[in-house]
């Protein structure tokens, strides 16, 4: 057995996790994975939570569920998956799973453990997270993947038999899935005591874990009396964590562009604060861009700011740019890392000495009585500003700049975020629990109980689909089809009409260009340009045909990165759209589908995009101005969003993907329809009233 690091020996240098982090180090040309195994296991004994090792093994051991409350920089996500695997939990074929909210952490603590172990990634041990499976069944011993995969692996076992214990990594998140599966897994240790869970989360919610899997059972004695399970009070164990004081500047006065204030700060820190890496929080992509955008102008217009790396961060960035990110900042150089909340807690930075948090993030909200589901760009709580200021405090004493007032950050912000379950679509969470048996949504026992009005609303859309039969149960075979394809049910509900229409090939592309967030890329200042590559493979009949001629010119090009550059559009979610695609083919297969191709016949193509989206239907409003729609079902005012190819066209019928708010209620991924074909995808939910399709 290892030795246990001593506290007041030498102090170790680089820091590993936070709630889920890991950090990457720069290999050394004199080994070929950059150390050697002593070093590596040096650098383990040194990490917070080695103190804890024989604790932590023996709560395991002894009780159903431990709660580890780990703090800054302990180590815990890389290192008790390893414990338990050195404790022989993955021994006789059994394999131990630790799952994260993100992918984007999964594939990057999933290297460094393999690292640290010594093998190779996708053998003892694997990742597996949504399109992408990097593992071995035979060898598999530490899995990482993220929840939403855990409950896809319980349709096919519903038990999850082969796992022998089970850590749910960033609990606090309260991400929906995390949420879902905390629920199934208490459920699952009725049924096998055996299993072991280890739930990480941050202090706050500590309580509110034990007091959900505080279970009273009877249990079962050996012949000398002792307990043959374990015991069904969660054990709780709070692990040090390693931070440097961090120093909070606040804003004196409130300003009305952050992103600007963010890019403005930066410069500041760069001119008047010694070396150290700047990690800015902003709140998606296109904000993101647009920073990346103007430092990179201000580093070519001034020469005193050319030691800045400028480098962005956010889930949907290519591998090779994350691995950017994770490597050694050049000496006498800055490292400037722009990134969405992924960075708050899901992976650690080495080298972040100063903050910028711009006090905003993007989050669902979900109205289910309009059903419009906003992305908003909303206020984070006080608990996320905590996470990110402490981004700072990891090698050295650093500093954080809140581009907000303290008044503000005391008497406005809320102390905890509100957890996903209660503020987003809940259709494919109902759709899940039925998959699994799971018939009274209400009655399921809940973290937090999703809003009666949301659950509602999802059974409604399920029904209207024929997803669910009268009694509210899967339809047999479509319910049961939707949930295997696993995606949003409306678009699984494409893709089995496109089956019968003959079009399943298209219809697949097209799914998997809508499961991508966008494939064109936008660059400030270069709207012009990219409105014009659009119109290179635009037609009247929507944004759906208009990818299909995307994806065609892609596969003509060679899957060619010149043409994408040269077309706005992006590479690297024209490759994902290329993965995707294939597992979506193989799940269509498996399920029965036969893949056949429309032959460019491009009205039974739109006539399988109604037969999913027929309830987001929306006509021409006759003698309005700029454009504007009303939805057959609720007759809410809508507008084509100017990313559309049908931005301005105004096709008197249309359908669209999804709604989005900012100034007005946008429609995104629209196409121009017959209104005869709304009665007959849907007759159930569409009655003739003059010679127009009326929502019941």
């Amino acid at each position: 057995m290892s030795q246990f690091w001593k506290p007041g020996s030498e102090r170790p240098r680089l820091i590993d996790d936070e709630e889920g982090g890991v950090i990457f180090y720069s290999s050394s040309p004199s080994t070929s994975s950059g150390f050697g195994y002593a070093t590596i296991e040096k650098q383990r004994q040194r990490l917070p939570v080695y103190k804890y090792r024989t604790a932590i093994l023996y709560l395991v051991e002894t009780h159903a569920t431990t709660i580890i409350v780990g703090e800054t920089g302990s180590g815990k996500t890389t290192q008790i998956p390893q414990y338990l695997n050195e404790a022989g939990w993955a021994e006789g074929g059994r394999i131990i799973a630790c799952t994260q909210p993100r992918r984007l952490a999964v594939q990057a603590v999933a290297s460094r453990v393999a690292e640290e172990m010594g093998v190779k990634l996708g053998e003892e041990v694997g990742y597996t997270i949504r399109f992408e499976d990097l593992t071995n069944p035979d060898t598999t011993k530490v899995k990482f993947l993220t929840d939403g995969v855990l409950l896809r692996e319980m349709m096919d076992d519903p038990l999850l038999t082969k796992y022998s214990v089970i850590m749910v990594d960033e609990a606090h998140e309260r991400s929906l899935s995390t949420d879902i599966l905390l629920g199934l897994l208490k459920k699952i240790q009725r049924r096998r005591p055996e299993l072991r869970l280890i739930i990480s989360s941050a202090t706050i919610e500590a309580k509110s874990m034990s007091s959900f899997f505080q279970t009273s059972s009877k249990k079962r004695k050996g012949q000398t009396g002792e307990d043959l399970e374990p015991r069904t009070d969660p054990a709780i164990l709070s692990v040090e964590g390693r931070g440097f004081n961090v120093q909070i500047h606040y804003l004196e006065e409130p300003v009305s562009d952050y992103l600007q204030a963010a890019v403005s700060t930066v410069l500041s820190i760069h001119d008047q604060e010694p070396m150290g890496d700047i990690l800015v929080f902003l709140t998606g992509q296109d904000d993101i861009d647009a920073a990346v955008q103007l430092l990179t102008e201000e580093v070519h217009n001034n020469r005193k700011h050319s030691g800045l790396i400028i480098l962005p961060l956010y889930s949907g960035l290519p591998r090779a740019e994350q691995d950017l990110v994770f490597s050694p900042t050049p000496r006498g150089q800055r490292k400037i890392i722009i990134s969405t909340n992924i960075a708050e807690t899901s992976l650690t930075l080495e080298g972040i000495v100063y903050v910028v948090d711009s006090g905003f993030s993007k989050q669902r909200f979900y109205n289910p009585i309009s059903n419009i589901e906003n992305l908003v760009v909303a206020p984070i709580s006080q608990a996320s500003a905590r996470q990110r200021a402490g981004r700072a405090g990891r090698v050295r004493p650093g500093k954080c700049y809140r581009l907000y007032t303290e008044e503000y950050f005391v008497k406005e912000m809320s102390t905890q975020g509100i957890p996903e379950m209660q503020r987003t679509n809940l259709v494919s969470c109902v759709i899940q629990l039925k998959a699994l048996g799971i018939d009274n949504i209400l009655g399921f026992d809940w973290l937090a109980s999703p809003s009666p009005e949301a659950v509602i609303r999802a059974l409604e859309v399920l029904y209207s689909l024929r997803i669910l039969d009268d009694d509210a149960k899967l339809t047999s075979p479509t319910g049961f089809q939707v949930a295997e394809i696993s995606l949003d049910p409306m678009i699984s509900k494409m893709i089995l009409s496109a089956n019968l229409l003959g079009c399943s090939e298209e219809i697949i592309t097209i799914s998997a260009i809508l499961s991508i967030q966008s494939i064109w890329v936008s660059v400030r200042g270069s709207q012009k340009e990219l409105d014009e590559a659009k119109l290179r493979f635009a037609v009247a009949e929507g944004d759906h045909v208009t990818y299909l001629n995307v994806y065609k010119g892609f596969l003509e090009s060679g899957k060619s990165s010149q043409w994408c550059y040269k077309n706005f559009i992006n590479y690297h979610a024209m490759k994902k759209v290329i993965e995707i695609r294939e597992q979506l083919r193989r799940i269509a297969q498996r399920i029965g589908i036969a893949l056949k191709s429309c032959e460019g016949n491009t009205e039974v193509l739109r006539k399988a995009i109604t037969a999913g989206f027929f309830a987001n239907a929306c006509h021409l409003e006759t003698f309005s101005k700029g454009g504007m729609y009303k939805t057959v079902r609720g007759s809410q005012e809508v507008y084509i969003h100017p990313s559309s190819v049908l931005f301005r066209v105004n096709p008197k019928w249309v359908i669209f993907h999804s709604l989005v708010s900012t100034d007005r209620q946008y429609m995104r991924n629209v196409t121009a329809i017959d209104p005869s074909w709304l009665i007959e995808a849907a007759p159930h939910f569409y009655e003739h009233q003059r010679g127009n399709p009326v929502a019941y």
